[in-house]
Parts: C-alpha cells; sequence; structure tokens
C-alpha cells in the first residue's frame, strides 16, 4: 500500500473525481517525470509533439467497487457517470492526454506484467519514428477488497501472513509473490532534443527482446527469456560481458524462479554466473504491470548512484540456483 500519498493535493478536483486511484498515481507521477524532464505540466508549443503511452493490468477497481455498491444498494441513479471510464485500463493514458494538453500518438499496452517493459519499448520506438517525446510507464492499484477478490483465483498470490515471508523468491520458502500498488512514470525524447533543452538525460532505451512462450506455464519460459534477453542486447549492440546487475523478474513461484535463473545463464553464458542479480521488490510487493517501470526508474539511479539496490527478505538462495 502507498501510504500518505494525498492525492487532492497533487490533482485537480475535476480529475479527480472521475478517476480511481490508479489514475491518481499516474497523473502524479506524470508531474514529477515532466519536472525531471524540463518539459512543463501542459499546454506544450506543440501538442502534437508529445504523446502518452501507459500499461495496465486490472484498472479502476477501487472506484469500480464503489460504483457497484451503490448499484446494488441504492439504485441504478445513484451510479455516477465517470463509472463509465474510470475503471477501464486505458483511462491513466486518457487523463494524462487530457489534463496536459497531449495531442501526439497514445494507447494503452495490455500484455500483463510484462506491459510495464513493453510500453518503454513502444515510446522509444514512437520516438525514433518521429514523435517529439512520449510520457510512458504504469501505475496499478489493485488492493481494493473488489479488486482483491478478482486475484483470488491468480494461484500465484502469496497467503503467507508474516511480511517477511510472503515475497522470497529464489528460496526454498518461495511461496508466490505479495501484491502491490504503485508504478513509475517516465519521459522517452530525442536524445539531442533533450540536450538541446539542457535536460539531464538518465538513461537511453538501448535495446529490447519480447517473446510469448504461450499456455506452456513454466516449461518454455526459460527459452523464451533468455532470446529476449539476447534479443534485447542484439539490439543494443551489447555484449554479455558488458552487464554490471540484471534486475529480476521474481516471480517467487519455484518453477518460475528457476526457469528465469536458467535463461539468465543461458543468455549471458559464463558472466551469468558473476553478475549480481536483484528483485528490490521484494521489499515493497509486485504492482503488477508497474513493477517493471519501477524496476527500471530502480536500475537508471543504481546506474546514477553506483549501487545496487538489494533484495529484502532474501538471503538464503537455493544453492542449485546460486
Amino acid at each position: 500500500e502507498v501510504r500518505a500519498f494525498d492525492a487532492a493535493a497533487l490533482i485537480e478536483e475535476r480529475f479527480l473525481v472521475q478517476t480511481d486511484r490508479f489514475s491518481h498515481f499516474a497523473m502524479a507521477a506524470t508531474v514529477l517525470a515532466l519536472d525531471d524532464a524540463g518539459l512543463g505540466h501542459g499546454d506544450p508549443a506543440d501538442p502534437y509533439d508529445i504523446g502518452v503511452i501507459t500499461a495496465a493490468g486490472s484498472g479502476g477497481g477501487e472506484f469500480g467497487q464503489r460504483e457497484l455498491q451503490k448499484l446494488w444498494g441504492q439504485g441504478s441513479r445513484y451510479v455516477g457517470p465517470y463509472q463509465s471510464i474510470a475503471w477501464f485500463y486505458a483511462a491513466s493514458t486518457g487523463q494524462i492526454s487530457i489534463r496536459g494538453g497531449f495531442k501526439g500518438p497514445c494507447g494503452v499496452v495490455a500484455s500483463d506484467e510484462a506491459g510495464g517493459l513493453d510500453s518503454i519499448a513502444l515510446a522509444a520506438r514512437g520516438v525514433r519514428r518521429g514523435t517529439g517525446a512520449v510520457v510512458v510507464g504504469s501505475a496499478e492499484a489493485p488492493l481494493a477488497p473488489y479488486s482483491m477478490v478478482c486475484q483470488l483465483g491468480y494461484p500465484e498470490i502469496s497467503t503467507a501472513e508474516d511480511p517477511g515471508q510472503a515475497y522470497r523468491p529464489f528460496t526454498a520458502g518461495a511461496r508466490g509473490f505479495a501484491p502491490a500498488e504503485g508504478g513509475a512514470m517516465l519521459v522517452v525524447e530525442d536524445e539531442t532534443r533533450a540536450r538541446e533543452r539542457g535536460a539531464a538525460v538518465r538513461a537511453i532505451v538501448a535495446g529490447h527482446g519480447a517473446t510469448f512462450t504461450g499456455a506452456s506455464r513454466w516449461e518454455r519460459s526459460r527459452e523464451g527469456l533468455a532470446h529476449a534477453i539476447r534479443g534485447a542486447l542484439d539490439e543494443a549492440g551489447c555484449a554479455p560481458e558488458e552487464i554490471d546487475v540484471v534486475f529480476a523478474d521474481a516471480l517467487g513461484v519455484p518453477e518460475a524462479d528457476r526457469a528465469e535463473a536458467l535463461a539468465i545463464a543461458d543468455a549471458l553464458g559464463k558472466h551469468g554466473t558473476r553478475v549480481p542479480v536483484t528483485a528490490p521488490k521484494t521489499g515493497i510487493g509486485r504492482a503488477y504491470c508497474g513493477a517493471p517501470v519501477l524496476d527500471t526508474a530502480a536500475a537508471v539511479l543504481a546506474m546514477e548512484n553506483g549501487q545496487v539496490p538489494p533484495t529484502p527478505n532474501v538471503f538464503d538462495i537455493c544453492h542449485d540456483l546460486d
């Protein structure tokens, strides 16, 4: 849970009343990202030069729950008109673009938890094709009771009551993951343009790889993930030996963890046995589509500060995965 988040202090009332908590996170983070990029909050000189891409896995559960309770408790006349848009998984893209006056290419990526990374890749491709800048990222808020009920059929969710034991990937005690809310928003734009404006260029989207292994669960995920890693390295023109740290997906399911560890070894070769692997999300929970964008932000900060963030609660890695 994101505590001490005061949406009313960060978002105008006219947007607040028609949006869910997941969109509040995205809109608030967008302002911070635009400030960091020196682009301002709205009314751009060329509104068609800035696009918005978000990823989402669930949408507005808290808003939807409230309106459904009104429907069944008081009647349809008491359901607010914004129910039709606030619950929708694409709502954050729409509200960010309206609030900022952005009229460039906009969209939403729905590729489950890979969506956060896929959205960044899509933004980078858009910039290479001529879009000036793209606000991109993901934020999720899946902790409302209605949302949690919808997740009950997800066998990977941990049921451990002790927070220190709930999310411990790559260990003998791994029993799934702890869902979380939150996320991150970034600004992707042409490097030359950013430097001319005096913006801090924090990182370059150098490569991306994506695969899909279908309904095979974890049997083929090792092969698919290794192929995706190699694809990202090839596009970036980067040798395995140049990788200083790996931010793991770290699902917390033994079969998935094993497949991921072996995929890293397959893709990086001998270097895969030496490179540090981290998963800071074990300390804050897994924010679905928001998790990989948070990992991306953490990776950038790790490079800036020369420090690898820890993997909280994980200290006894399975020996056959080390």
